[in-house]
């Protein structure tokens, strides 16, 4: 979930002096729903047209972005604080402390001088190692441990919690180690994709150049280091079918996994990254480990190593010196996603931090920009969205009774973290200085490597947060049953929270983050988790049937969709976040409907209340993309892009009808007998 606003608005409240009493009074700030309309545009064509075309066709692109929308505008303004924080922390000099961790984390970071004159040094022990290994046991060794610092060659891993007890946490072990988004690009013939294909063993080569290799023997590295990829996306699942957890959840005993990968030694290299403290996995997709085994124990040793090493050098680019960064650069956000230039450095450096630790920030941002006013009215308003939720599951016709209350009853055990958390996590043992930005970064994910594996064989710890309170977005997670909505998902960039009229903040808030996050709870995948959080099904077989059926209308719909050039929406894989949105759009306006402001039914800026829930729902996809990034999301996202997040599930809901005179002949229109009537 994400969101925006337009520069002229990115402003502190302003003042006017009164000369005759000195006193200052705020100056009225311009309606933000009014002001980005595109008047020319009808709303019963295309809705998030008319809403946020104005500031669309007056703010382009930025060179270095490869989308630009709501959501940048709001971090535009987080980058200047934690900017500031960043400063202040440096000039310190601080010995201990999240000021020395910060402010040595920057610095170092920011020594452009220092970075170039080590080029590619800071990797130096670890290449070494690389290029002395001499067979495939040694091999898989040290993949194991480029594993501990974020290097996720061969395979993908990872600590959670177990999908069928969600008590306990689980290590799993997933497809991956393949240098391109994901499988598609290997296999799809369309123009785009193919052109992405051919230029990957260029940019491969180009490391291996910048690392000292000659032009022929770089060219004929990348070309094996290709072909191996490809026989490990041969065997990985498409995006859509990683989307069913229960052939994604394949519980193995560690001693059993040798049925898969015969030849690798897998309790070895597990304990070796840290998994102790249980004696079983869960595998996401079994038949990679069997190509995975068949890969490792017939490929050339050389070739191995060449494909270890090259992951190493990309995974760690953006943090070495410029020659790294711009063929990174070139391939991945130019190429591939369609950006101009590189964001400027600072802002770079404090993603990474973000990345590195970012609830040490947050603790600093949440307690400046965050107060229990607005906490308290989010709250408030999680309850009247899960009370509209309630009234809306009781009266559905299609559902029978003994499915219906325990869908109650997983309603109501929902829980909400709401802005930040109670209790915040501890870097003290996380080793940052001056030495080097690309070991700051290593020894963070090693940092980050411990932290999980020390979550196994321990309780769940159900008050943890998995974003900071500076982020722009919110989460459903089925494990815990809750909803997290960090302080960042509320802000409307140049206003305070007291600025916004309840009917936008319904639009902006309650449906398009709210809604959205507990309808996930009910979604194709999140409906086939208990109350507990459990991996249960918990559905009569004639309500799945018919929930099934319900949902597919909303399938073909986004299939039916084409943002870019050939190129569709694929509603299989896009199915959960377009059943929330559709959902949260309809619990939110029910929410909305209970509020003195709805029935006042008093305009703004000519706007009935009605209007404004839709407005304000648009008003958070504000948002555009380069045509090379759609492409990209198209293949990899499980998220619509922005304009069909509004214009996809707005016809599917009645009252945007009335609210906007919509009738047959318009592009927003769709009969009665082709909406969905799921929720």
């Amino acid at each position: 979930m994400k969101r925006i606003v337009y520069s002229g608005l990115a402003l502190a409240v302003l003042f006017a002096a009164c000369k005759s009493s000195e006193k200052k009074e705020e100056v009225k700030k311009e309606d933000i729903l009014a002001v980005n309309i595109d008047s020319s545009i009808n709303p019963a064509d295309d809705f998030f047209e008319y809403v946020n075309g104005g500031w669309i066709k007056t703010h382009p692109i930025p060179n270095e972005e490869t989308q630009w929308g709501i959501a940048h505008l709001v971090q535009n303004e987080l980058y200047d604080r934690l900017r500031i924080i960043n400063e202040d922390a440096a000039k310190k000099n601080a010995k201990t402390g999240a000021d020395q961790q910060i402010g040595d984390f920057w610095s170092t970071a920011m020594d452009t001088a220092t970075i170039e004159q080590k080029g590619i040094e800071p990797l130096r022990e670890e290449l070494n190692k690389i290029n002395a290994l001499q067979n495939t046991q040694e091999v898989m060794a040290q993949a194991a441990h480029m594993h501990t610092y974020g290097v996720g060659v061969f395979y993908g891993e990872g600590v959670s919690q177990d999908a069928k007890n969600s008590d306990a946490m689980a290590y799993y072990m997933s497809q991956g180690g393949i240098g391109l988004p994901n499988r598609d690009y290997y296999f799809n013939t369309d123009e785009r994709t193919a052109k992405i294909r051919a230029a990957y063993p260029q940019y491969i080569a180009s490391v291996f150049k910048l690392m000292g290799v000659d032009s022929t023997q770089a060219n004929a590295k990348a070309a094996a280091i290709i072909a191996m990829e490809t026989k490990l996306a041969q065997s990985s699942r498409k995006l859509e079918d990683l989307r069913d957890p229960y052939a994604n959840y394949n519980k193995m005993a560690i001693s059993q996994l040798g049925k898969l990968s015969p030849n690798i030694a897998w309790p070895t290299y597990l304990e070796q990254m840290g998994v102790k403290g249980v004696d079983s996995v869960i595998i996401g997709q079994p038949e990679f480990y069997k190509q995975l085994d068949k890969v490792v124990f017939t490929e050339n040793l050389q070739t191995l190593k060449d494909y270890m090493a090259f992951h190493l050098v990309r995974t760690y680019a953006t943090y070495l010196s410029k020659p790294f960064v711009d063929a990174n650069f070139n391939f991945y956000s130019k190429l591939i996603r369609g950006a101009q230039a590189q964001r400027p450095r600072w802002k770079r450096v404090l993603d990474s931090e973000e990345q590195a630790m970012g609830e040490a920030l947050g603790q600093l941002f949440a307690k400046e920009y965050f107060n229990e006013t607005a906490k308290k009215r989010y709250e408030d308003m999680v309850e009247n969205v899960r009370t509209a939720y309630r009234a809306r599951i009781e009266k559905l016709d299609w559902m029978t009774d003994s499915t219906k209350k325990k869908a109650l009853q997983k309603l109501s055990t929902i829980s909400k973290k709401v802005g930040y958390p109670d209790k915040w996590k501890d870097f003290g043992s996380l080793k940052i200085d001056r030495s080097s930005y690309a070991q700051n970064m290593m020894r963070s994910n090693e940092w980050w490597n411990t932290y999980y594996m020390n979550k196994l064989g321990k309780p769940v710890d159900r008050n943890e947060w998995e974003m900071t309170p500076q982020t722009y977005n919110a989460y459903y997670n089925p494990s815990n049953n809750e909803i997290v909505l960090p302080a960042g998902i509320f802000t409307v960039p140049g206003y305070r929270d007291e600025q916004l009229d309840d009917a936008l903040v319904y639009g902006y808030a309650a449906a398009s983050t709210i809604g959205h996050e507990i309808t996930h709870g009910f979604d194709d995948e999140g409906r086939q988790f208990d109350d507990k959080g459990n991996l249960k099904n918990w559905w009569s077989a004639k309500d799945e049937e018919e929930f099934k059926k319900r949902a597919e209308v909303l399938v073909k719909q986004f299939n039916n969709m084409m943002p870019v050039d050939t190129q569709r929406i694929n509603g299989r894989a896009t199915l959960g976040e377009n059943l929330a949105d559709l959902g949260g759009i309809l619990i939110g306006l029910d929410a909305f409907k209970q509020t003195e402001a709805f029935k006042k039914n008093e305009k703004i800026s000519g706007f009935t209340p009605l209007q404004r829930f839709f407005m304000g729902y648009s008003l958070g996809w504000m948002h555009q993309m380069r045509k090379e990034e759609l492409a990209s999301r198209l293949l990899t996202d499980v998220h619509s892009p922005a304009k069909f997040r509004v214009n996809g599930p707005l016809p599917n809901v009645p009252e945007f009808y009335e609210a906007f005179n919509v009738k047959p002949g318009n592009k927003m229109y769709l009969a009665d007998s082709l909406r969905v009537r799921l929720w």
